[in-house]
């Protein structure tokens, strides 16, 4: 993301999961909150932009002429269906983790990269046992607090915010910045639509601190770019104007992604055990039935656990 400027990426991640919450159907999940976080001019910059980048890349779309309303050519659009899939889809798998992580007793949930997350006001009643700590980049976090602000938002006491450059600060120090953080209290991680982003010493780097300030029996899920994703010759024209779209508005993807063959053994050297993979296909399997378009391809969901 540019210095000193809130991540577009963030508030587009937002915008789908408002937008699926509003008028798409079958409901995958219902993030009702998630439009009031964008301020009107953001809303209408970011649908200028989806429009734009998306519709575009969709060449029967572009020769059709009877599509002409935002949500004709939002529903029309195979590329931009497909990241509000993927959005919505690992909103509601790490959801679901968490929840059957509570139950067998994680007291703390660690949202890395949480942009425009609303879990802390849309579900208070985990709250009630629940501690949050919500991590980001201070532009970001900055541009989120004053819109809380501006909506006039109670801020929950088990909500906590803190802020972290990841490629000049560890998530121990961020994490030991926080009086409420308990070393010792099993945690759930979610780290999603931020690996990709980061170079892979980075993402490394930020595991093993997981693993390293987490109690064993804590979790943690994130989302992954397979390697074929980075090799030229294996991709399609949808992700090659992804990745270049990215580059140009100063978000590319910094990652090597990683291997599905052997990414138990990698998170094993981290001190993990990986308890589960899910394949684009198997995303599409579990949340995604019943919609016109699928996932990305080479999008994986994994949980592991540590150990």
């Amino acid at each position: 993301m540019k210095e000193n400027q809130a991540s577009f990426t963030a508030m587009s991640v937002a915008y789908m999961r408002a937008y699926h919450s509003r008028y798409d159907a079958p409901k995958i999940f219902d993030d009702f909150l998630a439009y009031d976080l964008i301020p009107e001019e953001k809303r209408e910059l970011i649908e200028k932009h989806l429009i734009k980048q998306y519709v575009t890349w969709d060449q029967q779309l572009n020769d059709t002429e009877n599509a002409t309303s935002l949500h004709d050519r939002i529903t029309t659009s195979e590329s931009l269906m497909q990241a509000i899939n993927n959005v919505i889809s690992r909103a509601r798998y790490t959801e679901d983790t968490l929840e059957e992580a509570f139950r067998q007793g994680v007291k703390q949930y660690v949202i890395l990269g949480a942009g425009m997350d609303t879990f802390a006001f849309r579900r208070p009643e985990m709250l009630e046992e629940l501690e949050v700590f919500e991590i980001d980049h201070p532009s970001t976090q900055k541009f989120k607090l004053h819109r809380l602000a501006e909506l006039g938002w109670k801020h929950p006491a088990k909500l906590h915010f803190i802020p972290i450059d990841f490629t000049k600060e560890s998530l121990v120090t961020a994490l030991m910045r926080s009086s409420s953080y308990d070393t010792n209290i099993k945690t759930f991680f979610s780290w999603f639509g931020v690996t990709p982003y980061l170079p892979q010493k980075d993402v490394l780097a930020t595991l093993r601190f997981i693993a390293d300030v987490a109690p064993v029996g804590s979790s943690l899920v994130f989302d992954y770019i397979d390697t074929d994703a980075f090799i030229p010759e294996k991709l399609s024209p949808q992700m090659r104007e992804l990745l270049e779209y990215l580059s140009k508005i100063g978000e590319p993807l910094e990652s090597n992604g990683f291997n599905p063959s052997n990414l138990a053994e990698e998170l094993a050297s981290l001190g993990f055990r990986l308890y589960e993979d899910l394949s684009p296909t198997n995303i599409e399997g579990r949340y995604l039935q019943g919609r016109t378009y699928g996932h990305y391809e080479h999008g994986h969901f994994a949980c592991a656990v540590v150990e």
